[in-house]
């Protein structure tokens, strides 16, 4: 194979665009990216940059650089590379690894990374024996650089490491290697050497394990070092070693506790974060519990200390600015939302501890893990502004804390209040406003799990709590809105007449006050606990329905871009907490001239109208009739949006150069006019009727769209159809169904269960729609219930789909018993363990009318699952008195058809079961 050149036209081009590259102008930036993505095309592009690395010495070491870290982004086009342009590419980075210049040897170690990950080392072997031979070299500076890569390796994909190499273990070798250098003269190599051991902690490496008692060793050994990089990976090594291998420290662990007590409280905020992520750990591990117990007393008041705001917190907070309303937003300060549409659940009678079917709504938090997107730190372009931004996000030591806070209340509830009430009195009727407000931030952490310890406590707290959002520090204002919202549930009950008055509606009033505050991080954390107060108030917030959207109004002319956002999300959970108490006309003459205002202002491509669609969905279902004037121009944007969101979608399709469109525009498009249909029914038929295109068209494209959210809410829009407008719906059917069936999948990919769900309660709504016995929707059954049946056995397919799978079938079923009955033995049993659990509903009562209607046609299927049938009865606590009568019907025919059978059967269920039939059914 000989050996591949550069022609010099194509390496002109690629340096010429590089060179350009460097200019400022956003039009120039835009023509180079564009470039740049063309040049992918080509195969032989990485072997150009690597030789404009590697060999153009005569070029400036800024143009090289920039090749560098543009081989590195584009490293994956090494497995599609021919052999000669690979073998290049991988002897070049070698080489400018060993470059005069610091910037080359840098931009040539992250390509070695890069590439030894995706080729993986069992693939590029010679790589890593260069590596670890030039951790031997004389060179301080070579040895160092080798190990810099070796440990940004063991860090990013510590498993392609641990493989056999041509019968060999590198790592056999490399771990002793790595405990030897852990004791070098240079600090910088004993901070690798020790982070290198930690990465194959939690991976269960062998190769490390048989050394774990010299890697503890090495640990304590290195636990004094002066240099605190080294102590901070210690402290690492000794978090990853807790919850991964805990009884190896168990022997030690007053010592381990002690040193880690010692360093939560480091100089060093590196080394004290580390640290305080062991308690995090130790606190989230259940078994752990016992051993963590006897060091309350000293991990709660340290946790309690690190929660105070440090110096370089303050700068980077520019906290003390007091109004600053007026001041525009930097467009670096708005998050990306991900906006993921409606997904069909049901309330279950008691927690499971499964996770919600609908995740919760993201609000501003005081503490939790926001990290930067992109896992691209060294980006040699952040701008110091961008870096200022991004720091007020970070993890912190003040975070961390809280976050272990959280953990340890929940785990030890009243031990830890017992603890912590005294540091916490003292924190908060503190002079000092930053020992306030750290005691307000721990009081928030500590809500969900010390919330029974606490409850004597709340009528002094909340009182306090309510009196501090007067406090003239930005910071103690924003952090006490934080903490209410944390107690929004107990503030909220509605207990007494005397509770509200003295709780509820002082903290309604405190955060609407804070919600117009001057200070925009006050008014961010005010909007939020108040978007979180209306969850918990519910129907309660109706009487004072008209202050609140006064309020609430005002802001919209106040805000600026980022908590606008904020106080959309605010709107639309206010009108989801009201319902119907807000088709009031004064209350859609106070709230909708300023959506109408903000909704004329926005383009069809404006990022900012997702969330004000996402906001008006909630609005049309709450308002219901009362939107009927304000629906025209809304139903018909939606459809342009959608329209014009498909055809942009079938040009990506056709030119997969042009970027990809954003998918939440046709989502919350979509879900719009499901708020709309279930607001307004059967009043949109003019508009669906005179849509153009037609959106049943549209709709039946949406449910083929590759993306899984699209169909997802597409779905949700088919049975909200079914149930509020089927007459228009019905001529479209034939086309939806052909898309339906396929989408009733029994083990979806995890991003299409949604839309799996979706699918499948919304065949159960047009199932009913059609009426018993339709002739049109027989050919259906039979395809549907071969596809749902399976998804109710799957024993893999998530609960949620099980039980929209149950539902749909017990609907159908009541439709069209006699094609569904002969089924009924393949499911009786999987359909009753789906529902039994399910919160008396509508939904449920059909289904179950649906499955005794089964039973009637086919007694014998049941006789198997009879427990499991009994069970599901006697969990109900108001059965409708249609579906009452079919029980007892049911249950003394099984009685009367053999009784002595009944009875054997009955005496070996379990006694509450045999209890309740008898009171309620006399069977």
């Amino acid at each position: 194979m000989s050996p591949w050149t550069p022609q010099p036209a194509g390496l002109q081009e690629i340096l010429q665009t590089i060179h350009e590259s460097t200019t400022t102008s956003a039009t120039v930036q835009r023509s180079i990216t564009e470039k740049l993505n063309h040049f992918t095309r080509a195969p032989e592009y990485i072997a150009y940059l690597a030789y404009i690395l590697s060999n153009l010495t005569q070029e400036e070491e800024r143009i090289r650089t920039i090749a560098g870290y543009l081989l590195k982004n584009n490293a994956r086009l090494i497995l599609s590379a021919t052999p000669d342009v690979a073998e290049f590419v991988k002897a070049a980075v070698l080489t400018a690894f060993n470059d005069n210049a610091i910037m080359i040897r840098n931009a040539a170690s992250q390509d070695i990374v890069a590439f030894l990950g995706i080729l993986e080392p069992r693939n590029w072997p010679e790589c890593l024996q260069h590596l670890v031979l030039a951790l031997d070299s004389t060179d301080l500076d070579r040895q160092e650089a080798a190990f810099n890569a070796l440990e940004k390796a063991c860090e990013d994909y510590p498993r392609k490491m641990d493989v056999e190499i041509n019968g060999t273990r590198p790592l056999d070798f490399m771990i002793p290697k790595f405990l030897t250098l852990s004791e070098h003269p240079s600090a910088k190599m004993r901070a690798h050497a020790v982070a290198c051991l930690s990465y194959f902690v939690p991976i269960n490496c062998q190769s490390l394990f048989v050394h774990i008692d010299a890697f503890i060793a090495c640990l304590f050994k290195r636990a004094s070092d002066e240099d605190p990089s080294v102590r901070r990976h210690v402290c690492q090594a000794l978090v990853l070693l807790l919850a991964a291998r805990p009884e190896k420290l168990m022997p030690e662990m007053s010592n381990v506790a002690q040193y880690m007590l010692y360093s939560t409280k480091d100089k060093n905020e590196n080394v004290a974060l580390e640290a305080c992520e062991f308690w995090l750990t130790f606190a989230e591990d259940q078994e752990l519990a016992p051993y963590l117990l006897p060091l309350l007393d000293q991990v709660g008041p340290t946790l309690l200390d690190c929660m105070i705001y440090g110096d370089d917190d303050l700068l980077w907070l520019e906290g003390d600015v007091e109004d600053n309303a007026a001041v525009p937003d930097k467009e670096t300060d708005i998050k990306p939302r991900h906006y993921g549409g409606k997904t069909h659940g049901f309330e279950r009678d008691e927690t499971t501890g499964e996770e919600p079917s609908e995740a919760p709504k993201q609000r501003i938090g005081s503490y939790g893990q926001e990290l930067l997107d992109s896992d691209d730190e060294d980006d040699y372009d952040l701008d110091d502004d961008d870096f200022a931004d991004e720091m007020t996000t970070e993890w912190n030591l003040r975070k961390c804390a809280a976050a272990a806070l959280d953990v340890l209340a929940v785990r030890f509830s009243g031990d830890l209040l017992r603890v912590l009430l005294g540091p916490l009195k003292d924190k908060l009727w503190s002079p000092d406003w930053l020992q306030r407000e750290s005691g307000i931030l721990a009081l928030g952490a500590m809500a969900e799990g010390c919330i029974e310890a606490i409850e004597p406590h709340l009528p002094t707290l909340i009182p306090y709590l309510i009196n501090t959002l007067n406090d003239p520090k930005p910071l103690v204002r924003s952090i006490t809105c934080w903490t209410l919202g944390r107690y929004a549930s107990w503030c909220t009950q509605p207990k007494s007449e005397e509770h509200k008055n003295q709780y509820f509606i002082p903290t309604m009033e405190g955060l609407l006050r804070m919600v117009l505050d001057n200070n925009k991080r006050v008014q961010e954390a005010g909007c939020s606990a108040f978007a979180t107060l209306e969850e918990d108030a519910g129907s309660e917030l109706a009487p004072y329905l008209e202050p609140v959207l006064r309020n609430l109004v005002v802001a919209f002319d106040k805000y600026q871009h980022k908590n606008m956002l904020i106080l959309y999300d605010a709107v639309g959970t206010l009108a989801d907490a009201v319902g119907r108490a807000l088709q009031n006309p004064g209350y859609v003459d106070i709230l909708m001239p300023p959506l109408t205002n903000r909704w004329a202002k926005l383009k069809d491509d404006d990022e900012d109208l997702i969330p004000l669609l996402e906001c008006l969905a909630s609005v049309t279902i709450a308002m219901g009739p009362a939107f009927l004037p304000h629906a025209g121009p809304v139903f018909e944007r939606c459809n342009n949006i959608i329209h014009s969101s498909l055809l942009q979608y079938q040009q990506y399709q056709q030119n997969p150069d042009l970027d990809e469109p954003d998918k939440a525009f046709l989502v919350v498009a979509l879900d719009l006019l499901s708020g709309l249909i279930q607001g307004l029914t059967m009043s949109l038929e003019p508009l669906i009727a005179s849509s153009n295109p037609n959106l049943l068209s549209l709709l039946t494209v949406c449910l083929k769209h590759p993306q899984a959210p699209v169909r997802q809410s597409a779905y949700a829009l088919v049975g909200d159809l079914a149930m509020g407008c089927f007459v228009l719906l019905r001529p479209a059917m034939p086309g939806i169904m052909q898309e339906l069936i396929l989408q009733l999948d029994p083990e979806p990919k995890f991003e299409f269960v949604s839309a799996s769900n979706n699918a499948a309660w919304s065949v159960g709504e047009v199932a009913l729609r059609y009426g018993r016995d339709d002739p049109e929707f027989q050919q259906w059954v039979q395809p549907l219930i071969a596809r749902l049946i399976p998804i109710l056995l799957h024993p893999k397919a998530p609960r949620s789909l099980h039980e929209n799978a149950a539902v749909s079938i017990g609907r159908i079923g009541l439709m069209h018993p006699t094609l569904v009955a002969p089924h009924l033995h393949e499911f009786a049993q999987a359909w009753c363990q789906a529902l039994y659990e399910i919160r008396d509903n509508e939904e449920k009562d059909s289904a179950f009318r649906g499955l005794c209607t089964l039973v009637q046609t086919n007694p014998g299927g049941m006789a198997k699952s009879l427990l499991w049938f009994c069970n599901s009865i006697i969990r109900w606590n108001q059965p409708s008195p249609e579906l009452n009568s079919m029980f007892q019907t049911l249950l003394q025919g099984f009685k009367q058809h053999d009784e002595a059978a009944w009875a054997a059967q009955i005496a070996a269920f379990p006694p509450a079961i045999q209890e309740r039939l008898a009171t309620r059914y006399g069977v």
